[in-house]
């Protein structure tokens, strides 16, 4: 059983990015989005003009500023290396988003790194009833390296609506 880590959220987070669970390099690492080729924060240093090549602790503390909170779908799982695709049925624990939802009322966007993201909160969340807040919800390419179906400017360009809604702008849901 693997376990993924607790999230980044500040008191005034207007979205949440979620992924499914953390990589082997992620959590050898401690650090969501480790592994050199996830384009995750090459994506938020470009939407949002920062420096590249910032450690840990300060792009965390810019997307704390930038009012995204990140965290992952799943507690814990089994799932043998990094693949969404070998998350083992049945093992999957979702987080409690009741509860972080009460705590961080300010959110109204959920973004979705990724369709297994998205599948996974689907199943463990929302078909549980276990969300009460009113939220829009988009589903957005994968930033990890095993999605190479887009490039990343592709990713860069359907990522572009994460700023509108930091800003307020387009709080529209998806279908």
């Amino acid at each position: 059983m693997i376990y993924g880590f607790s999230p980044i959220a500040g008191p005034d987070s207007r979205v949440l990015v979620l992924g499914s669970m953390p990589s082997v390099r992620s959590l050898a690492a401690g650090q969501y989005y480790a592994h050199p080729q996830n384009a995750f924060w090459t994506i938020m240093a470009q939407l949002f003009a920062w420096e590249s090549g910032l450690d840990y602790a300060t792009r965390t503390a810019l997307l704390l500023r930038t009012r995204i909170a990140l965290w992952d779908v799943l507690q814990a799982a089994e799932r043998p290396g990094s693949l969404d695709s070998a998350i083992v049925a049945g093992s999957e624990r979702a987080n409690d988003f009741a509860a972080f939802f009460a705590v961080h009322p300010a959110i109204h966007s959920v973004f979705f790194n990724g369709t297994k993201a998205e599948a996974l909160f689907q199943r463990h969340v929302v078909q549980q009833g276990a969300l009460t807040a009113a939220l829009c919800f988009h589903r957005l390419p994968s930033t990890s390296p095993a999605h190479a179906g887009r490039s990343r400017a592709e990713k860069l360009a359907a990522w572009q609506v994460l700023v509108n809604a930091v800003s307020g702008a387009g709080d529209q849901a998806q279908p």
